[in-house]
Order: C-alpha cells, then structure tokens, then sequence
C-alpha cells in the first residue's frame, strides 16, 4: 500500500490508512489489481434526504455505478466486491422501488461482474418502517432485511467458508456426541443418501446466507468518544458482525480491503483487528475525524479531544495511531 499516490491520509494506523477525499477520484489513483476486497455501505436511495448524503432514488442506480468500473480495475481477479443496499419505497407509494435489482442486473448485464451469491442481513432489532405504510396504515410489514450483493471478476475468487463456520445446533452437537442414538441414515426425498456424513466434527456448521445480525450499537467506544467532543455518531453505521464476516470469508491476513464509503470506518477497524491492510474513503471530514475513535487503546477526554481537534483541523498532517497511542500531529 505504501506505493499507493494517494497523497497524505488524514491518519494511519498500524495495518492502514484513511483518506479524505471523493472516492471517485481516489479509486483512479490505485493500481489495477492490487485490491483484495472493497466491501461498503453506500448512502442509500431513500426518498428523504439524509443526513450523511444520499442521493435522490431516481439518479441512485447511475451514480453508484459510476463506481463500478474503477472497482472492477482495482480488485484481483481473486478478489471480490461486497455491496450492502437497504430496500426502499416508490415516493409516495405502498410500493418497493426496484433500485437495488436494477443495480444487480446492470453490474452484471452490463459492467461484466458475476454474482458469486447474494445475501441477505436481517436485522431484527430494526424499528418499524416506513411509519406511512406500516405504523399508521398498517398495510405494510416492517422492513428489515438488506441486500448484499457478493460480486466476483472471476468464477472462482478468493473464499474459504471454514472461517466462518457457527456453532453447531443443539441437537447437531448431541448427535456427534452420539451419532448411533440420535440420527437414523435415510434417504432425501431428492432421493440422496446422506448416511454417516454427520459423525464427523467439522469445527461448525456452514452459515446460511441470511445473516441475522441486529444493529444494536448503544455505548460503544466510538460512541462516547463522540459524546465526549459533542457530536453524534455516524447515523448509518453497520455493525461490526458484518464487514467482520466477509473480511474472514473472502480474505487472509495481510490481504488489502478498501472500503469506499467508509463513513465511521467500521470496516477498517474490523480490518485492524484481524491483521489485514485495510484503505478507507470518505468524503465528510467530521466523520471520517470521528472513526479514528475506533482506534484508541487508551480513552481520556483530553486525548480525545485533542486528536478531535487536530484531525478537524485543515492543513494538519496525518497523526498516526498506533497500539501504544503514539499521537503525532
């Protein structure tokens, strides 16, 4: 990453680098196929506009695909592409927008990218929404599921599911213990014979692709920090369980993730934690100052503070954080 001329981040840490700027401009300064993984939340095509930024849902499908192109040059054929879109409703309208396929099928039919699979991430702990449709008419279920589209360059990128392996089910983990008491081998009715498969302890069972993961974060570091030099969080942070599952998935230690959007920069700190080299792009200087709180193994108010002020600072170079809190501005 190091010969990478992105100029000056506004700070670094150990395994990477955050960087103010339009990620536009950013990507075309990354040599082709050097990336591992881009994995992002984008602002999402909601008809009310938001606070972080969101484009209006009629132009949302050109402008983020007017990424699409300099993603697909920076990643390695081995690598991949992770796209969190949440759902939306036709302005006015008991109707879903089509947004999110539109963006799908254009990335494939028309920029070249496979699907290597689609997800789902349900977030249970989601309030009820829209209030139109589902609070005050009551002729709508909440939404609460986002599409995460997996793209690939190649048929075959870099994926190892043993890494995200969960806990074995109650009754899976007495019938290892116990194969001949609690399982009967008998075929499918697809008619496939599965007998003695089950013996065995694999580390886990394989994930499904529907990720329940509830966004639930309330007193998180980052959040008093925040509190500390009055500002709020970012007000579209993912939860760490999500850039954490495809950095393990789709990567190894020392592979390079970028996250575009990077907004609170929750994707390099995942990225940090499990020893890749991680890049993060994001336009606003508040939140991208704000996501260096992720990083500090050691919290006092008046070191807060003062990386607060440096990092808001224009003209101020890049201050590195590092595991013993080595501030240099």
């Amino acid at each position: 990453m190091e010969s990478f001329a992105l100029g000056n981040p506004l700070y670094k840490t150990h395994y990477g680098a955050a960087y103010l700027g339009d990620a536009l401009m950013l990507l075309q300064k990354i040599p082709s196929d050097s990336i591992d993984l881009v994995i992002t939340s984008p602002p999402f095509a909601l008809q009310r506009q938001k606070e972080y930024g969101n484009v209006d849902q009629e132009e949302y499908v050109d402008w983020l695909l007017s990424f699409a192109l300099e993603i697909k040059r920076v990643i390695k054929s081995t690598g991949s592409f992770v796209l969190d879109l949440g759902g939306a409703y036709r302005k006015g309208r008991p109707v879903r927008s089509l947004y999110n396929y539109r963006v799908l099928i254009k990335m494939c039919d028309e920029f070249g990218w496979n699907l290597a699979e689609e997800f789902f991430w349900f977030n249970p702990s989601k309030l009820p929404s829209p209030i139109e449709w589902v609070n005050k008419r009551k002729i709508r279920a909440k939404d609460a599921v986002n599409t995460i589209w997996w793209f690939s360059k190649t048929d075959f990128p870099k994926a190892n599911v043993r890494n995200v392996l969960i806990p074995y089910s109650d009754r899976m983990q007495l019938l290892l213990q116990n194969s001949e008491k609690y399982y009967s081998p008998k075929k499918r009715p697809s008619g496939h014979d599965i007998s003695g498969r089950f013996a065995e302890d694999k580390g886990g069972a394989i994930p499904p692709n529907l990720l329940q993961i509830p966004n639930t974060e309330s007193n998180s570091q980052y959040l008093r920090c925040c509190k500390m030099v009055g500002i709020g969080g970012h007000p579209a942070r993912f939860p760490e369980k999500i850039p954490e599952f495809f950095i393990k998935f789709l990567t190894e230690p020392g592979d390079i993730v970028l996250d575009v959007f990077a907004g609170s920069n929750t994707t390099g700190a995942v990225s940090e934690s499990l020893s890749r080299r991680w890049l993060a792009f994001e336009l606003e200087r508040l939140y991208l100052a704000a996501s260096a709180f992720r990083f500090l193994d050691v919290v006092s108010e008046s070191i807060v503070k003062s990386l607060y002020k440096n990092l808001m600072t224009e003209g101020k170079d890049k201050i590195l954080l590092t595991r013993r809190l080595e501030l240099t501005a």
